[in-house]
């Protein structure tokens, strides 16, 4: 392990949520909040440690897979750390542990809180809640890779292969440093974008903001107790069900209309599964709850944003959800599990996986109607290796295992099943709501201390995909190069 660059990586990582921190503390000036000044100092803190680590630069950048992979898990736990001291210390949160949860989910994009009252938190530490789902949106591995000159090459690769999501990286993409730089300005443009949308729908520029940034993460944090609910406007719901569509897209697909590469577009597979899973459960769903809305309008405006908001893994709400037949409700606990795109801001297992595990069985179908003939897997044109098939069957196997053990941890609290198991799903997947207690209407304040850790793990687990959390309790990783 090149434990140099490691901790210089980290210093980084400290120096960059330093000089966030003071974006809050900007706006509790603003609304002349006293807790401001937590975030003032504690930024300034770590603005002053970060410049110290990163002075003292490595004299050569060389990381393995396993450091890039040490590198991003640690990053995430120390954002988590240091983004929830302003939140206990100034008091908005009592509980430490509390104040972590409410951290990791945050930067996690997870959108799980154990606010039981969210509008009695001062506006500064709001927009923190909603800047760490931005920050954490599209990683801050991809931000230091698109701010420091240095983190090319293998060792950018590996950076990049650790935090990204889904299946592989593409190990022939050139220009790292150019191709993280585009994708932050377009993460930002439709940020933007949505922002001066909301503002234009009534909503006042805090809270677009603060719900631009939210979206842009797939996160799901609200400045309201009743989230979205709290704005009757079907254009500023239909607006946020549009984005957080558009965030759970890979972002490779904006990449490619912005190169005009339109064909590709076409035949870009995983985009169409998307459009597709969204379109058949939002009729399904939509269809399932009429009863309840009565009229068709109501119900596919219900159901289209929760399929958006699930599948996304955003965790927007606009209703009480556990009000819906079992039969949406199992069918949005799938949509949990199947999240967004690769490559995106969401969550879940990816589409590109799923896609690959149904071309996957119907090959092995195919060798046993025809053993002799030679069958091969191709996504978006382009042959699957066995390499990536293997590694998608093995993430599957983990994923069940991981969601198993979690859901049998959490059933020591003595909750009801429901309970148990979509609070897993639900922060294990990044999307925050489950369903009973942990609903949409709910929160995970009930849960005791042991519970809470446990989710903190899954969050972040669920955000890096496993692989890089587990690496650093193997002992054998931490063993020189």
């Amino acid at each position: 392990m090149n434990k140099r660059t490691l901790i210089y990586i980290l210093g980084w990582v400290l120096l960059i949520e330093g000089l966030a921190m003071q974006a809050c503390t900007l706006v509790g000036l603003w609304y002349k909040e006293n807790t401001y000044s937590y975030f003032l100092f504690i930024g300034i803190a770590m603005i002053v440690a970060g410049a110290v680590i990163v002075f003292n630069k490595p004299k050569r950048f060389e990381m393995q897979r396993k450091d890039g992979f040490a590198a991003t898990a640690l990053s995430w736990i120390l954002l988590s750390f240091c983004g929830a001291l302003p939140l206990w210390l100034s008091g908005s949160i009592p509980s430490f542990i509390d104040a972590v949860f409410e951290s990791v989910s945050g930067f996690t994009t997870t959108g799980a809180t154990i606010l039981q009252d969210i509008e009695a938190l001062d506006n500064c530490m709001l927009f923190w809640r909603s800047l760490s789902h931005f920050l954490g949106g599209m990683g801050v591995i991809v931000f230091l890779l698109a701010l420091i000159p240095k983190l090319g090459g293998n060792a950018g690769i590996n950076l990049m292969k650790a935090e990204s999501t889904g299946p592989e990286v593409d190990k022939t993409m050139p220009k790292l440093r150019n191709y993280a730089v585009l994708l932050y300005s377009i993460y930002i443009g439709l940020t933007i974008i949505e922002t001066v949308l909301l503002m234009c729908g009534g909503m006042y520029f805090f809270d677009a903001v603060t719900t631009a940034m939210s979206t842009a993460g797939t996160g799901g944090f609200s400045a309201y107790n009743k989230s979205m609910g709290y704005f009757d406007s079907y254009y500023l719901q239909g607006v946020v069900a549009v984005f957080m569509m558009l965030f759970g897209v890979n972002f490779y697909v904006y990449i490619l209309i912005l190169a005009r590469k339109l064909k590709s577009i076409l035949h870009f597979e995983e985009l169409w599964y998307y459009i597709g899973i969204v379109i058949v459960s939002t009729v399904i769903i939509a269809v399932n709850i009429m009863k309840i809305y009565h009229n068709a309008f109501d119900s596919f405006h219900q159901s289209f944003f929760y399929v958006s908001s699930i599948l996304s893994s955003t965790g927007f709400a606009i209703d009480n959800t556990d009000k819906w037949p079992e039969f949406s409700k199992t069918l949005i606990c799938v949509l949990t599990c199947i999240g967004a795109c690769a490559g995106s801001t969401g969550g879940g297992f990816k589409v590109s996986r799923i896609i690959i595990l149904l071309k996957e069985m119907r090959k092995e179908f195919r060798l046993i109607i025809h053993p002799r003939t030679v069958q091969t897997v191709k996504v978006n044109g382009k042959k699957i290796s066995h390499e990536v098939a293997r590694n998608v069957s093995v993430y599957l196997i983990i994923y069940i295992l991981f969601v198993l053990i979690s859901t049998a941890l959490i059933s020591l609290n003595g909750f009801d099943f429901t309970t148990n198991l979509t609070s897993v799903l639900a922060t294990f997947n990044n999307t925050g709501p489950g369903f009973s207690i942990v609903g949409s209407a709910g929160n995970y304040s009930g849960f005791n201390i042991f519970s809470k850790i446990i989710f903190c793990f899954d969050m972040i687990a669920g955000r890096l995909e496993l692989y890089p959390l587990l690496l650093i309790f193997i002992p054998a990783a931490w063993k020189k190069n």
